[in-house]
């Protein structure tokens, strides 16, 4: 009798357990008994790399700056970019102003005064959208954050959080960050796993390791593919993303298109679509920088496949892709920055597929960003040196 009611006990306990875990189920997990095929995996071996064909013009456009970050233009043609230590320019074509209202920064390894993008209908709001770190939210350290504020009169008048990533860090690697629009006007951003890989990236109901999409107003759309979930994080688009920091808008298709940072190898080109785990750190091509390995398999079911990974490493920042025929044999195609290895990566795409990659500006200097210019034309920003334009011959 002792042994039945001790049997329904432990069963009622184990019962209960495995119901309070589904409270706080981490929306990643998958079996290993339908492993899809290694053929789904991306075919990169053999593309071959063309050196520097040297058959273009670079001219210096803003020179001597330190981090050049982020990049973009005003409706009448005006560059706005920042530099990571925590400064605004506005270039009128002959001479930067700096411009005034721009919050504290946590100034901290890769973290800083990030990315800035301007509203679709400027014209009518004058927004603009800032990424940085900051220490908001209290604890230790800084987490990414995203501020929309009106630019007037070289000033950030009427800043406002839209979101802040959380909890704060001391850590000082992986902050993202980038921003890209949609066609119907809602704002992509980055936020990198912060370098806590094991905890972040696969959790929903964590920041961290994710592309987010929020309306202008920092408001969640209600297609956003967990706002049914209780106790997620609603403004994430994709998860299982380590660090992202280059997103674009294809101008063709309107895809949301990302790179992020392996490790030791493994960084990597995705199509984001909503909802989707994009496997980090389950999945990986790369391994640890000290040669170790952290996970055996690249193919797991439910999980997405990149379009295209590089090994070894280039280390990736910016992202664009040319739409604009007067760059010939070159329309098409996508960009990348080198940090590691100091030149413009142009691949040729056929449909997602890259068939070539070609060095441009090869040994310029550690490339932070790339962008289309409203001139349809190749701006590139350079560490150490500033903003350069390309242009065909």
């Amino acid at each position: 009798m002792k042994f039945c009611s001790y049997l329904l006990l432990s069963l009622l306990i184990l019962s209960s357990c495995k119901e309070s875990s589904q409270d706080h189920e981490i929306v990643s997990m998958t079996t290993d008994t339908e492993m899809p095929a290694a053929s789904d995996a991306p075919q990169v071996d053999h593309i071959p790399l063309i050196d520097d064909q040297k058959n273009y013009t670079i001219t210096p456009i803003v020179e001597n700056l330190d981090i050049p970050w982020g990049m973009t233009w005003l409706p009448n043609g005006d560059l706005l970019y920042t530099e990571k230590e925590g400064r605004l320019y506005k270039f009128n074509g002959s001479k930067s102003l700096e411009i005034k209202g721009v919050p504290e920064v946590y100034l901290r390894g890769q973290g800083g005064l990030l990315d800035v993008t301007v509203h679709p209908q400027f014209e009518k709001n004058n927004f603009i959208y800032i990424s940085y770190a900051s220490k908001m939210g209290g604890g230790n350290g800084g987490n990414t954050t995203i501020a929309r504020a009106v630019l007037k009169n070289n000033k950030l008048e009427n800043l406002e959080v839209l979101y802040k990533a959380m909890p704060n860090s001391k850590k000082g690697q992986h902050f993202g960050s980038r921003f890209t629009w949609d066609d119907e006007g809602h704002l992509y951003f980055t936020i990198g796993d912060r370098g806590n890989r094991d905890v972040n990236p696969q959790d929903i109901y964590r920041d961290c390791g994710k592309i987010y999409r929020i309306n202008d107003d920092g408001s969640i759309p209600d297609d956003n593919p967990f706002v049914e979930t209780a106790g997620a994080k609603t403004a994430i688009y994709s998860y299982g993303n380590r660090n992202p920091q280059g997103m674009t808008t294809h101008p063709v298709t309107g895809k949301i298109i990302a790179h992020e940072h392996g490790p030791q190898g493994g960084d990597e080109i995705n199509i984001i679509e909503s909802g989707k785990n994009y496997g980090w750190p389950v999945i990986s091509y790369g391994i640890n920088y000290s040669g170790t390995t952290f996970t055996d398999i690249t193919v797991k079911e439910g999980m997405e496949q990149p379009i295209y990974y590089w090994v070894p490493s280039i280390a990736p920042s910016g992202f664009a892709i040319i739409n604009n025929p007067a760059y010939k044999e070159w329309n098409g195609n996508f960009l990348v920055g080198s940090l590691k290895f100091q030149y413009l990566e142009m691949l040729y795409m056929n449909g997602n597929r890259v068939t070539k990659r070609e060095k441009v500006a090869d040994k310029i200097g550690r490339l932070r960003n790339v962008k289309i210019g409203p001139d349809g034309l190749i701006y590139i920003a350079v560490e150490g040196k500033g903003i350069f334009k390309i242009e065909k011959n």
